[in-house]
């Protein structure tokens, strides 16, 4: 049912630092920040071979990234993202089969303009899954 892994995300509260990490070090390609209001935060995309890292900051107070710092100051993995070919087929067959869903049963649009749903991650071995339509 799933196919690649489309990305990593990295919750840190420091995207410039973050990124410098990437490109500086490691020398990646890192994409500029974009703030993405509706799900809260902002993202930097590093581009990897056949997958890439999501760093996410917090936008504004309500953001789920800023709860997720105050439990990991540091930053840390915040969620894994698998494609799947079909995002309702898959969100159906998961929730037949008992699995629930972290947030809205209605696919959103994702910082890559295709639909994403979240899996909590009590299902998941304590890993927040996120689906992206390929």
């Amino acid at each position: 049912m799933i196919g690649r892994l489309n990305h990593v995300a990295i919750a840190t509260s420091d995207l410039e630092k973050a990124s410098a990490i990437y490109r500086d070090l490691l020398g990646a390609k890192v994409s500029a920040p974009v703030p993405q209001p509706e799900h809260g935060v902002t993202t930097v995309f590093v581009e990897l071979p056949g997958s890439k890292v999501e760093l996410l900051a917090p936008l504004g107070e309500a953001s789920p990234i800023a709860n997720f710092l105050v439990r990991n100051p540091g930053g840390g993995v915040h969620h894994l993202c698998f494609e799947v070919d079909d995002i309702v087929a898959a969100r159906d067959r998961l929730l037949a089969k008992g699995a629930r869903l972290a947030g809205s049963a209605e696919p959103k649009t994702g910082a890559h303009g295709k639909p994403v749903l979240f899996l909590h991650p009590k299902d998941f071995g304590g890993t927040l899954i996120e689906l992206e339509q390929a």
